[in-house]
């Protein structure tokens, strides 16, 4: 497997509240975490950073070669969970802090799968001759979409495209969603903030795919975002299958 990533403040943003984290785990495993913080001048870096070492350091402390789909989904579970009481902590003992969040959408990639969780609106694609998205947004606009009371079309100028309904360390306790997807040779998963997907539509990041190597998508997706108006700060990892 092969990672590539890159963050990048935008070109309209005055700070970058989000965060990213991909490694190897071993031979057959890897794993990736984009978070988009939210909550005054700082409070989305803290939360976002918060988030990223949290569930990092969990997977970094807890994965074991050869556990399986479920056990990874439970590690996966308990990592989000220890990661927004930790926030929702930090913020209650600082004023400046006080309702701080942020999204998530992290994932363990094995040989065969692709175990996703999430909250918010960062989202996870497969990407192979055709992109998929894994995950669904938890926001306004999936919601009135859903309810057949906004269209696709009428979603992409929606005042309150940015209005996420569910986020990380905000309450107590929070719900993530999973996705189990099966990973072929040459699959990628591609991870990525709202940055990246409210500038360059579905089929723009495909044909980057397509038409680039892969160790070059990265820093191409981000300047695709930049290109689109760069109006908020842009993450991207991408987790690549090799093929045998």
């Amino acid at each position: 497997m092969q990672i590539f990533s890159k963050v990048d403040i935008g070109k309209v943003r005055a700070s970058n509240q989000d965060a990213a984290n991909a490694f190897i785990i071993d031979d057959n495993t890897a794993f990736a975490v984009v978070c988009d913080g939210m909550g005054g001048a700082n409070g989305g870096d803290v939360a976002s950073n918060t988030a990223v070492n949290a569930i990092s350091d969990y997977v970094k402390s807890s994965y074991h070669s050869g556990m399986s789909n479920d056990k990874i989904s439970q590690l996966l579970k308990i990592a989000v969970s220890s990661a927004n009481y930790e926030i929702f902590n930090v913020s209650k003992k600082d004023e400046a802090l006080r309702g701080m969040g942020t999204t998530v959408v992290a994932a363990i990639i094995t040989n065969d799968h692709a175990i996703v969780y999430h909250v918010g609106d960062s989202r996870a694609y497969l990407i192979n001759d055709d992109i998929v998205q894994i995950t669904k947004d938890h926001s306004v606009v999936q919601s009135l979409i859903e309810s057949g009371k906004l269209t696709m079309s009428e979603a992409k100028d929606f005042p309150e495209k940015n209005v996420i309904t569910r986020a990380l360390g905000v309450e107590s306790n929070v719900i993530a969603d999973q996705s189990i997807v099966p990973l072929n040779p040459g699959d990628a998963l591609l991870l990525c903030s709202d940055g990246l997907t409210n500038f360059v539509d579905a089929p723009s990041i495909l044909s980057v795919f397509k038409q680039n190597r892969i160790e070059n998508v990265a820093d191409l997706l981000v300047d695709a975002a930049n290109a689109g108006g760069g109006g908020d700060n842009i993450s991207v990892v991408i987790v690549s299958k090799e093929r045998g």
